[in-house]
């Protein structure tokens, strides 16, 4: 598929937005933006996991599952790949990051079933990506999610919800907030569109 490159980028970031167009990755977006440097931590985990997962299944599904013609045992696969490497950067940010570690909870393994990163690596297979675009739609759908748990991160931080009525608190705000930054990213949907 012929698709320019820088274009199908800022589309995976803004118009195409895994988290706010297809509302994959919900669950630990939700819970974890509380406060924004957990969030930045979660965001940037998420982003380095799908970048490389995705980069990971494309070679996997084209020189391992297409060759020996086993292309139904894709999603397994894929699944076995993410959470391989979910584990690993688990490892790291434990060694590396304590704080942050204890911070995301059990937010951090539970990369490894965030649909969001499984949508990608089957949204490259069924739009016939090369490996350069899937990467770089990998990690534009990667800086789109940060974009997003950020901006509801620094919304709610704001708010801290003193205005907000008892019904509402919670995950009613949270989703109205997101259905606002959805609408808000739907704007820009004339300008860039991937299929």
């Amino acid at each position: 598929m012929e698709i320019n490159l820088f274009i199908l980028f800022m589309a995976s970031i803004f118009t195409s937005n895994i988290l706010l167009t297809n509302f994959l990755g919900m669950c630990s977006y939700l819970s974890v933006s509380k406060d924004v440097e957990s969030s930045f931590g979660l965001g940037m985990a998420v982003f380095f996991v799908l970048t490389v997962t995705s980069a990971l299944n494309y070679l996997v599904y084209h020189y391992i599952l297409l060759p020996l013609d086993i292309v139904y045992l894709q999603y397994i696969v894929f699944i076995v790949v993410i959470a391989a490497f979910v584990q690993l950067t688990e490892i790291v940010v434990e060694r590396f990051s304590p704080v942050l570690y204890y911070n995301l909870g059990i937010f951090l393994p539970l990369i490894t079933v965030n649909c969001a990163i499984f949508g990608v690596s089957l949204f490259m297979i069924i739009r016939e990506y090369s490996f350069i675009q899937s990467v770089l739609y990998a990690a534009g759908g990667g800086l789109g999610w940060l974009l997003a748990i950020l901006a509801l991160a620094g919304i709610r931080q704001k708010i801290k919800e003193k205005y907000v009525p008892v019904g509402l608190l919670g995950a009613g705000l949270s989703l109205i907030i997101t259905g606002i930054m959805a609408l808000a990213f739907i704007g820009f949907s004339g300008m860039i569109v991937i299929q």
